[in-house]
């Protein structure tokens, strides 16, 4: 019969992503793999977003011309002006706001379909209405999930069996899971039968970025309680390119210290440390007496100057050892550097899975959202170590410490260490079976 891929050429998929940065990336990255086996992408997202993009499409020879940005305009509302379309820089407050004006939008998506009639749309669950629309104007859609299945089951079950004593993995819940998991259905603006629906609805298969090494108990969990296959994806994480000057006196800095000596500390492009733990952290890496490279960022509105936010004589004390830099840094370059030997991230899933690709040991610091079922995934696989936190749930500096130094200098830190080497060459060496196994199931729906 031949390569099914060739007969199915330029099948012509939509990709419509939630507002946010981290899950644009790895929809971007399945974007560009997809167009490798002869699909072409209308990856569909508002101006602001695909503006940030655009570079990355033009100057990265790897991204063809089979991948075309679609804007979606959302309605202008007068506190959500068009450059708070997106999550980054979004005060917390706004967040309810982005997702109504996202539903209000359904119009204007629903145009966008009709003009280009995709083969198939590829959506999140932030847009609950995608299936629905699709399904009226005759287009399968698939959802995607850009988190962890450890989480995705907690709601599922929940929404399916209103407890949690039957659920099988209970050492995955993390502390005041209640409070947690009420906090995110309020700020995504939905309910556990509105997740749920979303996912039934989802045509014969659902894709997750996650594989089986990391999470497979609970991917099998997940498809049990919805009935449908679930298809991960790999960890959709771009291979580092050393063509750019960006972030090089970071590399250059790091050229310098010994192997596996140094930790990557940053909290993600969308969390922010309080003042009380962003002390905490700094006299934790002080203690440590490790080498470190610590991304720091304030919210929209909240910056202050270094000297202020830090503890006073910080600076001058560790600059033989720690490295400080503002806004942002190329974090897979850093990542992928064979000086960096742990990783003090808040768990958010797309470090998480960046750090497993690149056989990085995890330090544990979850903020919010789903980061505390991911840090409680991080070490039942091994990988990792998460901090604990005192009674009001703040961060000491004296546990940060001691798992930095478990984590690079103790015994401990070298079964950390193999574990996630492993991890890393077992996703590294299955990404592109994964990718076959995604063609296949995407081409036997349409």
């Amino acid at each position: 019969m031949g390569d099914p891929n060739q007969l199915r050429n330029n099948l012509r998929v939509l990709i419509f992503p939630w507002l946010a940065h981290g899950h644009i990336t790895p929809l971007l990255e399945l974007a560009q793999k997809l167009t490798q086996k002869n699909f072409h992408i209308y990856f569909c997202s508002t101006p602001v977003n695909l503006n940030s993009i655009k570079p990355k499409l033009v100057s990265d020879p790897k991204f063809p011309n089979s991948i075309e940005l679609v804007e979606l305009h959302l309605p202008s509302l007068p506190d959500l002006p068009p450059h708070h379309h997106t999550t980054k820089g979004l005060p917390l407050h706004l967040l309810p706001t982005l997702h109504r004006a996202l539903g209000m939008a359904k119009p204007n998506l629903s145009n966008i379909l009709e003009t280009l009639k995709p083969d198939l749309v590829i959506y999140e669950v932030f847009s609950p209405w995608v299936p629905d629309l699709t399904s009226s104007l005759n287009i399968p859609s698939v959802a995607f999930v850009n988190t962890g299945a450890t989480f995705i089951t907690c709601l599922i079950h929940r929404a399916k069996k209103k407890s949690d004593h039957e659920y099988p993995y209970p050492q995955i819940f993390p502390d005041d899971m209640d409070a947690k998991i009420s906090t995110i259905l309020e700020i995504s603006v939905t309910d556990y039968e509105t997740i749920f629906r979303l996912y039934e609805k989802s045509r014969d298969i659902i894709l997750i970025k996650s594989f089986e090494e990391l999470e497979g108990k609970y991917i099998d969990y997940l498809s049990a309680l919805l009935g449908k296959k679930v298809v991960p994806t790999g960890v959709l994480v771009p291979n580092t390119s050393n063509d750019d000057e960006e972030g090089m006196h970071i590399i250059n800095w790091l050229n310098k210290k010994e192997k596996a000596s140094t930790v990557f500390v940053s909290f993600g492009s969308e969390c922010y440390l309080s003042k009380e733990d962003l002390e905490e952290v700094a006299h934790g890496l002080e203690l440590s007496k490790v080498n470190f490279i610590w991304v720091i960022r304030f919210p929209e509105g909240g910056k202050v100057k270094l000297e202020e936010a830090l503890p006073n004589g910080f600076l001058e004390r560790v600059k033989e050892n720690g490295l400080i830099v503002e806004n942002w840094a190329p974090q897979l370059k850093i990542l992928n550097h064979s000086s960096i030997g742990g990783f003090v991230s808040h768990c958010g899933w797309g470090s998480l899975t960046e750090s497993i690709k690149f056989g990085v040991p995890i330090i544990a610091t979850p903020i919010q959202y789903e980061q505390p079922w991911n840090a409680r995934l991080i070490e039942e696989c091994g990988i990792g170590l998460e901090v604990e936190r005192n009674i009001n749930g703040g961060l000491r500096r004296e546990n940060v410490a001691e798992v930095i130094k478990h984590v690079l200098i103790d015994k401990t830190g070298e079964g950390i260490l193999r574990k996630a080497k492993e991890m890393s060459d077992d996703i590294n060496r299955k990404g592109e079976q994964l990718i076959e196994e995604v063609v296949k199931e995407l081409l036997q729906i349409v």
